[in-house]
């Protein structure tokens, strides 16, 4: 892994450990973003049919990604909450229906789903903190559940699931099964063939390793046209560009569901970045992410007062360790490693760390080191 370190020339002295919350790009998008920048200035839009094949090699990518049947099923949208509306507000709800989440959902999986209140949509949120976690979210799903929204992998917890189990107990009992993947796209592999959902949706600008205001929603070939659409302009139609014409449809693929001029700028910086993830091959990622996440595990656990919030099973983490220190409150804690470069976040009652494939031995070292010495070690 550490063949790609001349990707990230992070500042001196930064220990960066946050990216569940936003990452560092890698060098190689930064440069696409300067190119783009440099074209605009000097020969505007000239190229734009150009610009139109990054976009297409992004979508290609993503597909990839997930394993996608087709880039039909991809879209591009502004982020993971957009998406969730998109599916929240296009299927066609009956009072009565429920809606089965988790207790420890980021706000953008749970608000969206309450907001159906008005439509007689009930919420029912499953505590995740037993042994079987899949076989609790199953359980909850009843003859009126019509739909679970689940994150692969809480924010707050770490806690990775097992979703071809859950996608395997949506088919059976007749429910949607949507996957909320901003915390496992881009940190591990991801199949949505494989975990048989309907929807699927992540930003970029986390593992991805791209920028804010640009994400992938994945919508299965047989759902799209159930999704009833709230948003319309020129480039959601089947024929966009042909502004002369008077009669108009919905594109088949899911560009319908976006509706007007794309978000080439982020379009140029996440294609960069997957280029990279490809090159080092999802599995290696995965592999020196749990590498990581292990070594902190192990140092932290050496701490006194020290508890781990996050799952000890490694089969049960993702990318995700978050920790407390007896001696230490929660934000002030927060407040010291940030004045020591350490580069974290507040989380789910601890401190959240967040290793990606590259975060060098260094970074991690000198994490031990500091929280030691504050543990009083």
């Amino acid at each position: 892994m550490y063949a790609f370190q001349d990707e990230f020339t992070q500042e001196p002295g930064l220990r960066y450990l946050n990216h569940a919350a936003v990452s560092p790009w890698p060098r190689r998008a930064a440069q696409a973003v300067s190119a783009f920048a440099q074209q605009n200035v000097h020969t505007g839009a000239r190229d734009y049919p150009d610009w139109l094949q990054v976009e297409k090699s992004l979508r290609e990518r993503l597909r990839r990604l997930l394993n996608a049947a087709s880039r039909a099923d991809i879209a591009l949208l502004k982020n993971t909450s957009e998406a969730l509306s998109f599916v929240a507000f296009g299927l066609d709800w009956r009072n009565g229906d429920q809606v089965v989440i988790s207790n420890d959902e980021f706000p953008s999986n749970r608000i969206v789903w309450e907001a159906l209140a008005p439509q007689g949509v009930e919420v029912i949120q499953v505590d995740l903190g037993g042994p079987d976690p899949e076989a609790a979210l199953l359980a909850a799903c009843g003859p009126r559940t019509r739909l679970l929204s689940i994150s692969a992998v809480q924010y707050a917890s770490g806690l990775r699931l097992d979703l071809e189990r859950l996608g395997r107990g949506c088919r059976q009992a007749g429910v949607l099964f949507c996957i909320d993947a901003i915390q496992q796209l881009g940190a591990q592999p991801l199949d949505v063939q494989a975990c048989d959902c309907a929807f699927a949706m992540a930003d970029g600008h986390k593992w991805l390793l791209g920028p804010e205001g640009l994400a992938v929603f994945y919508c299965r070939s047989d759902l799209r046209a159930q999704l009833k659409l709230h948003e319309y302009g020129w480039h959601m139609l089947e024929h966009a560009g042909d502004y002369d014409r008077t009669d108009w449809q919905p594109a088949q693929s899911a560009r319908r569901f976006e509706c007007g001029s794309p978000n080439m700028l982020g379009a140029m910086a996440l294609e960069a970045s997957l280029s990279l993830l490809e090159e080092v091959g999802m599995v290696q990622v995965a592999s020196a992410i749990a590498e990581r996440v292990d070594w902190l595990q192990q140092g932290l656990r050496r701490l006194p007062g020290v508890t781990l919030l996050s799952p000890s099973d490694p089969q049960r983490l993702g990318g995700i360790l978050t920790f407390s220190l007896a001696t230490w409150q929660q934000r002030p804690l927060f407040d010291r490693l940030k004045a020591q470069q350490i580069i974290c976040a507040p989380r789910g009652g601890g401190i959240r760390l967040s290793p990606h494939f590259y975060t060098q031995a260094r970074a991690i070292e000198d994490t031990l080191a500091v929280l030691h010495e504050l543990a009083g070690g």
